[in-house]
């Protein structure tokens, strides 16, 4: 697709693009795995300074920013502004034990399962 724009068409919708709050939200994917979740979310640009993850229980709560240039643009689509996500896992986790990467703007978070959560092998008593 072309998108054909006159030079002072574009300068209006971008003062119009610009007044309106740019809300962001962070995807995600999440899999479960038998000891753990592994949570990935987009956050392209974004350094491992520029996150705040907390864990308590089984609520992840990831907040982050990105730094916007203040500068003039003639188009802004790229993300700017803060951004704020809480997902309610369905067991509790091990708040310790979680890592994070941030690799190609991916961000990876290996959840571990509290162990109370985890299933348990019963070993049968044979009489």
């Amino acid at each position: 697709m072309t998108l054909y724009v006159q030079p002072y068409q574009l300068r209006r919708m971008t003062r119009r693009w610009n007044e309106q709050p740019r809300e962001q939200t962070l995807r995600v994917n999440i899999r479960e795995h038998e000891d753990a979740y592994e949570l990935k979310a987009l956050v392209p640009g974004l350094q491992a300074e520029d996150l705040n993850i907390q864990v308590l229980e089984n609520v992840v709560s990831i907040e982050g920013e990105y730094r916007s240039e203040d500068s003039e643009f003639l188009l802004n689509e790229l993300p700017g502004g803060s951004f704020s996500r809480t997902l309610r896992m369905p067991v509790g986790l091990q708040a310790d034990k979680v890592e994070a990467k941030i690799v190609d703007g991916v961000l990876t978070l290996t959840l571990p399962k509290a162990e109370s959560a985890r299933p348990k092998k019963i070993k049968i008593a044979v009489h």
